[in-house]
């Protein structure tokens, strides 16, 4: 998405902030999602750090959620899936931490906010809440020590039962490994191996008349059978579910898929393209033969048999096809839903901006934007990117190996491109779209323009130049009276951005293969 405040909505929310090379590099949330971020670009009075993040700062995205305690939530998922170099040293480290079970002679079970020292480290768990549960049945169960440095006398959660006093040997050293090493078994998950061996220990202390110890045992079993139940709870919840919307606008199709995993939203994939009968399905089978299938699809209308069937075929086990009408998949479909209407109408008032100022008999649904890059001087090449409903459609993005021009001649390249692109589309009776834009100025426009000239076309087509992100009409030599941070100027500068990015990636990728000399 552009960065473009004013068409986010009043809404609670995520905001994701993002640099030139698509990376996160900031997560916030907020009441108000417009209000917030548009205070970024409007207050003056930055602190250095936030002065160095609008500086990193090319694209933006944002989630609207139900609440702000749901904003709060979204929030840290984000955050620890992408680990924004401008949040980390802001968050609460703690919400993460994992369970270190230390390497000393008698180690010590705690919280570790990094991965890193001596020992064994166990996580992430589903939340901080079973993390610290299973950090306590651990403790108390096995008796092992949380101290930093062995006390010379016995601290207090040895007096009340929780440690087994290795500081004034009141365990051996033999009978502490053992314990450490029933800890690392349940913290691996292997609780149920575990309580069948101290199921017959303690039978066996009781044939004994080791009656405390069969006590011990019993109460410890007891513990560690509460513990696996809890688990299994949670694991039954960590299935992955995909969330698809989608809203049909101007025969143009707006899908939203949600990924969410063990319940938790952990971010979101935009898609458009043009409809026609069956696009759900067609949808799918492309998608889902590049993407993991997940064990629940929950979407708007039923899905056939076949598909479902389909679908389970790719993954290897059965594959569930939800519409609900209420509960909790309710709401994640709910929230889908309204996510994909935002976008959408946030990206039609920026496409009625655009044809407002350029004064276009109609909406600029499709535009395609062209670029060309040369690397060094050495041979050129050509880029075309396609928006739908001011969204990427990069199933219909296109690469050109420029071949009827020695050396590097922008002018010439650029008429080649355009020219090899809509001769084709006109020999195949496919649809033109209904702008076209141009990397460069008034002179890069001339040339593609008339190359449209000599295919006898009439596509309206403006230029962009860099620098001053300045807009050209053919025929003038004059920008168009258009303020650079417009809503219809950044959503032209977003798109020639895109097709620049395009052409770099090819221009490298053909380096790399040895096929561009240099």
């Amino acid at each position: 998405m552009i960065l473009d405040p004013s068409s986010l909505p009043h809404l609670p929310g995520c905001y994701l902030f993002m640099d030139t090379k698509g990376r996160v590099i900031y997560v916030g949330k907020a009441r108000d999602l417009k209000k917030r971020v548009s205070s970024y670009f409007q207050n003056k009075d930055h602190s250095p750090r936030t002065g160095s993040l609008l500086a990193a700062i090319a694209t933006m995205d944002f989630i609207v959620t139900n609440s702000e305690v749901e904003a709060l939530l979204l929030e840290n998922t984000l955050i620890k899936k992408h680990w924004p170099r401008f949040n980390i040293a802001l968050k609460d480290a703690k919400r993460y931490a994992s369970i270190h079970l230390t390497d000393e002679p008698w180690p010590r079970i705690c919280l570790s906010r990094k991965r890193t020292g001596p020992g064994t480290f166990f996580g992430p768990f589903t939340t901080s809440r079973e993390r610290d549960y299973v950090l306590q049945v651990v403790r108390r169960t096995f008796g092992l020590r949380t101290c930093r440095r062995l006390p010379k006398r016995a601290c207090l959660r040895y007096h009340m039962g929780g440690c087994s006093g290795p500081c004034i040997g009141q365990v051996s050293p033999q009978d502490y490994r053992e314990r450490v090493k029933r800890a690392e078994s349940v913290l691996r998950g292997n609780t149920a191996q575990l309580l069948e061996s101290m199921r017959l220990e303690m039978h066996a202390c009781a044939d004994r008349q080791m009656f405390e110890r069969a006590r011990d045992l019993r109460d410890e079993i007891a513990a560690l059978e509460y513990l696996q139940e809890r688990q299994a709870v949670e694991r039954n919840r960590r299935y992955d579910q995909d969330v698809l919307a989608y809203l049909v606008e101007a025969e143009e199709v707006h899908l939203m898929l949600f990924k969410v995993h063990s319940g938790t939203l952990h971010g979101k994939e935009e898609f458009a393209f043009p409809f026609r009968e069956g696009f759900l399905e067609e949808f799918l089978v492309q998608y889902y033969s590049e993407n993991p299938v997940p064990s629940e699809i929950i979407l708007q209308d039923r899905l056939e048999d076949p598909m479902v069937e389909f679908l389970g075929r790719m993954k290897g086990q059965k594959v569930r096809a939800t519409v609900p009408r209420q509960g909790e998949k309710r709401v994640l479909l709910d929230l889908a839903e309204r996510n994909v209407e935002t976008a959408v109408y946030g990206d039609r008032m920026r496409l009625e901006a655009l044809q407002r100022a350029l004064s276009l008999p109609s909406i600029p649904q499709v535009i395609e934007c062209f670029d060309i890059s040369h690397l060094a001087g050495t041979a050129a090449v050509g880029s075309m990117v396609q928006f739908r409903g001011g969204r990427p459609d990069k199933g219909n993005y296109r690469r050109f190996r420029i071949k009827s021009v020695e050396g590097v001649d922008d002018f010439a390249s650029l008429a080649e491109v355009v020219s090899r692109r809509y001769s084709r589309l006109i020999k195949e009776g496919r649809a033109l779209p209904d702008l076209i834009v141009i990397d460069g100025g008034p002179g890069q426009l001339s040339s593609a323009q008339a190359a449209l000239g000599r295919l006898g076309l009439s596509v309206p087509v403006i230029s962009i130049a860099k620098g001053d992100e300045e807009i050209y009409w053919p025929g003038s030599l004059q920008p168009l009276p258009l303020k650079r941070n417009d809503q219809a100027s950044l959503l032209v500068q977003h798109i020639r951005d895109e097709a620049h990015r395009f052409a770099i990636a090819y221009n490298r990728l053909l380096r790399k293969k040895n096929l561009v000399p240099g």
